[in-house]
């Protein structure tokens, strides 16, 4: 493992421990993995609200959108084995289609630029107000033609995918979730993965919830409906560790995977750039890319009611992350980008010198928590509170063994200004000043606010 990656795990735990408790999460697992081999998985909070079920990195979570990642590695695959070829018609598989439709190909599909319907006339399927769509509903909504000129831009399409999973069947002469199982997840060496529901009895599974607003409560939401026709595009269920190592195989320099390089690289190439957006971001065949942190990486994210999840690789760090919550306002999308900062902050200061390793922990005052963090032979002051904790961070240099000055720190911050630790008879330290002001353990400074705000109870009159 490269020197500065087990900091930066140890840190996006506790960086994201912390993110779960002040944000009310219900929960949230997280995966890293590193060349292929998952390095790290960690759970917080909640399965279950009402039962108060504590999570682990074995709960299954619904994974929404990643499931298109597993579809598009089916036909390169069936590609690999001359089956299919991506520039076939649809048409050529499937019939009952319009015209238009059966002409549109599997290419344009996968990367969502065939102008298709995004979810159909019934979208109740998206806010449990009806069952996902049979195949007969599914092709009857794509008895329409295109919605826009194919070919012309990114326009994103679930029923696309449910399509692709038509193709899949129609080649093979099985149903997709046997095929795609065997195939590809099975054959990916994923253990804790699905393409849809029901999971076997006693398999521990992941609650969605309901976001806080508009009841002012979280809701439990049961999760195990099944997608149907839509399966394809989001009817996946998993771990946070199994989609780490499952997106890793799909970098093009892994040296392991059920795809060729060829199909690697042509999944996770930019297709199409997705238009009025003010983030830049890209699709490729049923792979989203972009740059996060100053990094190039690619994966996917999902959503579905109760749960949002988010996975990114960076194939020139030969890093893979997932994030998974189980709420509909869950924060993985947040939390990941966060993950990336972090990570590359280690990479290009690295692991910490031994000068200011000791210079770490979590310290309160009244405005909150900060983090001292060392990195290479600098300290820097992580606001744990931010999804970018260290978006225009204070950096110490370490002078002596409690003293430091703040070397690097924005016009509003405290430049120049020194740092002091103070320690306890014991030798422990107690405190931290940073100029003119102090931070405390957390207990410390809950007693002392608890102390000075909180209404006194009014004495008995005689």
């Amino acid at each position: 493992m490269e020197p500065w990656l087990q900091p930066a795990i140890s840190y996006i735990r506790s960086w994201i421990e912390f993110q779960v408790r002040a944000s009310q999460q219900p929960g949230c697992i997280v995966a890293i993995a590193h060349r292929g081999k998952v390095v790290a998985e960690f759970a917080f909070g909640h399965a279950n609200l009402a039962t108060g079920e504590k999570l682990t990195p074995r709960h299954r979570f619904r994974i929404a959108s990643h499931s298109k990642s597993f579809t598009a590695a089916g036909i390169m695959k069936l590609r690999e084995q001359r089956k299919l070829r991506l520039d076939d018609p649809v048409g050529q598989y499937i019939t009952g289609l319009h015209r238009q439709v059966a002409e549109t190909t599997i290419a344009q599909i996968l990367s969502h630029s065939a102008g298709l319907v995004r979810d159909g006339m019934a979208g109740g399927q998206f806010s449990d107000s009806r069952p996902f769509l049979s195949t007969e509903e599914l092709i009857a909504d794509l008895t329409s033609p295109p919605l826009i000129e194919p070919n012309t831009r990114f326009k994103y399409s679930n029923h696309g995918f449910g399509l692709i999973g038509l193709v899949i069947e129609a080649i093979t002469g099985q149903p997709y979730r046997v095929w795609i199982e065997r195939e590809i997840v099975a054959a990916a060496g994923l253990r804790e993965t699905q393409s849809d529901m029901p999971l076997v009895k006693a398999t521990p599974f992941a609650r969605g919830h309901s976001p806080r607003l508009p009841l002012g409560r979280r809701l439990v939401i049961p999760g195990e409906n099944r997608l149907n026709a839509i399966t394809p595009a989001g009817g996946f269920v998993s771990t946070a560790a199994d989609l780490a190592r499952f997106f890793a195989q799909l970098a093009p320099n892994a040296k392991r995977s059920v795809v060729s390089a060829a199909s690697r690289r042509e999944m996770t190439r930019r297709h199409w750039r997705n238009p009025h957006s003010s983030i830049e971001s890209y699709y490729g065949l049923g792979i989203m890319s972009g740059n996060l942190g100053g990094w190039d990486c690619f994966g996917h994210s999902g959503g579905l009611q109760g749960y949002i999840s988010r996975t990114c690789v960076v194939p020139s760090r030969e890093v893979s992350i997932s994030i998974l919550t189980n709420a509909t306002d869950g924060w993985a999308g947040f939390w990941l980008e966060g993950a990336m900062h972090i990570m590359r902050a280690f990479a290009a200061h690295g692991a910490p010198k031994r000068r200011v390793r000791d210079w770490t922990g979590r310290w309160w005052s009244a405005w909150g928590a900060v983090d001292l963090v060392p990195m290479g032979s600098v300290v820097i002051v992580g606001n744990p509170h931010g999804f970018n904790p260290f978006l225009d961070s204070t950096e110490i240099e370490v002078t002596g063994r409690d003293t430091g000055r703040i070397s690097v720190a924005a016009g509003y911050a405290s430049h120049g200004e020194a740092v002091r630790r103070t320690r306890s008879k014991a030798g422990k330290v107690t405190e931290v000043w940073f100029a003119g002001g102090k931070v405390r353990p957390e207990k410390a400074v809950a007693t002392e606010m608890e102390r000075r705000y909180s209404p006194r109870k009014s004495r008995p009159t005689r």
